[in-house]
Parts: C-alpha cells; structure tokens; sequence
C-alpha cells in the first residue's frame, strides 16, 4: 500500500498587492512553518512545489487569510508528480503545465492547482481543490475546476491510473470520468456554488447555467494565430462573459455569487506571466 503525503494548497494576490483575485500553488510542506526560498531548497529537502502557473513564493498571505493557507488534505505524491511536474516552472516547462497547455485559453492558476490536488482524492473523500481563493468562482465559470482540455485530462488521469492512492480513508483508486468528453467525476464546484446562491428553482439560475454552457463552448475554441494571445485579449474576453453574467442576475445576487460587485473590473490573466509562457507542444 502506498504512503499518503499531505498537500497544502496556498493563495497571494494575483498580479499586485490588492489584486482582488488569488494566484495559488501546492506544496507537500508547511511554508508557515518552513519558507524555503527557492524550489532548489525545496527539492534538496526532498520537499515538492507546484508553480501552477506562477512565480515562486516562500509563503502565502492575502487579505482575507494572512496566510494564505486554502487547506491541506492527504493524497498520492506519486499520482500529483504524474499529473504535473514538481518543482518546475510552468512558464519554461510543459509538463509542468498539466493539461493546462496554453495559459489564459485552457485555464489560469486556479485550474493547474487543482489539478494536482487531484491526487488528494480517496475512498469517500471529494478533492481539495482551491476553492476559497479570491475570484475563484469567475475562474471556474469561465475554465471550469479542472480547465478546458477535457479530453487531454482524462487522457492525463488515465495514463496516471495505474498510480495506487492512498488517503486518509485507506486505499483508493483513480475515480472515473465523466462522460468521455467531460469532467472528473463529482459535482460541479461553480453549479453547487450558484444553487446556493439563487436557488435551485429561481429560472435565473438557468438562464445563468446555460450562459455558462456558452461560455465554455466559445473560451473552448481554437485561439487564432499561432502565438501566445495577449493578456489585454484575454482578459477582454473574460470580462465580456462576466458583464454577460451581471446582465442575468441582481447586484446582490452577482456580489454574493461571484465575490464582487456588477461592473468591476477582473483581470484572470497575469500579463507577466503571459508574457513569459510561450505557447509549447504539449507533452505526450
């Protein structure tokens, strides 16, 4: 039987301090209790971090958690470093990258984190995934839990199948997808989160589900060009969807849904990190 390894999941503002949105990352260590300053130190203390599509941090803060810490929950290392490279940056490495190839199209930080909290899954235990980070619920209606490349990640579960997890629980084993084309298997983070809200007879939850049924089909499509797109379209695009979501709901409902006010603008997508993250062939 395998060993199960703890997971920590961790959030900074994204972008600047006072970014309304968190960029969060994984790690196997309590970076309250160790900051390493470097995945160097990490990796000669045989301790694991997870980029997730960012730079590295020794720690983790934001305004509403001082520390950053987003939980912590037992899983297989081995099943988490199959799913995305440890130690590695994803803006120089692919298979860091998860399925998560081209960064802003297929997803952003929220959706690379939780694809190597995947591996937290067991007998009777939903996933951790990063669920309490600021603007996590305009990420995931836009890229969904676990991105936009939904065959390439059941690809990516399959081809890792063979690891056996073990959790808290006792043994486990890869939970089954969804549909061929669709997601893991479980609820869907962003559709339980929206019945809470609106209630699950209220017909602008419909109308707000099926936006979102939209929203994937057209953030899914093919990005013209054969470079990297730009933050600035990137980030357009997602507001559009947002502003299209403001238009179906009250004030009230879109602030408590979705964590800020009508007409703010969000920006998802890191021009730093876009920047530096040519778009590279995605690993087999």
């Amino acid at each position: 039987m395998a060993a199960s390894t703890l997971f920590h999941a961790w959030a900074v503002p994204a972008f600047f301090n006072g970014a309304p949105v968190d960029h969060t990352w994984v790690t196997t260590f309590d970076n309250r209790v160790t900051a390493y300053p470097n995945d160097a130190a990490v990796a000669a203390a045989h301790q694991n971090y997870w980029y997730c599509w960012g730079a590295f941090h020794p720690t983790g803060g934001t305004p509403t958690i001082p520390g950053g810490f987003l939980g912590s929950q037992n899983g297989s290392l081995a099943l988490a470093q199959c799913l995305v490279q440890v130690n590695a940056d994803s803006r120089t490495v692919s298979a860091a990258r998860g399925t998560i190839f081209t960064y802003g199209v297929d997803g952003v930080c929220h959706q690379l984190a939780n694809q190597v909290l995947y591996a937290t899954v067991s007998s009777g235990t939903a996933q951790l995934t990063v669920q309490s980070a600021r603007g996590y619920a305009v990420s995931t209606f836009i890229y969904g839990t676990y991105g936009l490349q939904h065959a390439a990640w059941a690809a990516k579960i399959a081809a890792c199948g063979q690891v056996a997890l073990t959790g808290a629980g006792g043994p486990a084993g890869v939970t089954t997808m969804a549909g061929g084309a669709g997601g893991p298997a479980g609820p869907d983070e962003f559709e339980v989160r929206a019945r809470e809200v609106l209630g699950a007879e209220n017909p602008r939850l419909h109308d707000l589900l099926r936006l979102r049924t939209d929203v994937h089909r057209f953030v899914a499509q093919g990005w013209p060009g054969t470079g990297q797109p730009s933050a600035e379209a990137l980030n357009s695009r997602n507001q559009h969807m947002i502003d299209e979501a403001a238009r179906l709901l009250t004030p009230d409902q879109f602030q408590s849904l979705f964590g800020f006010a009508p007409g703010e603008k969000i920006n998802l997508v890191d021009e730093t990190i876009n920047e530096q993250a040519p778009r590279m062939t995605p690993p087999r």
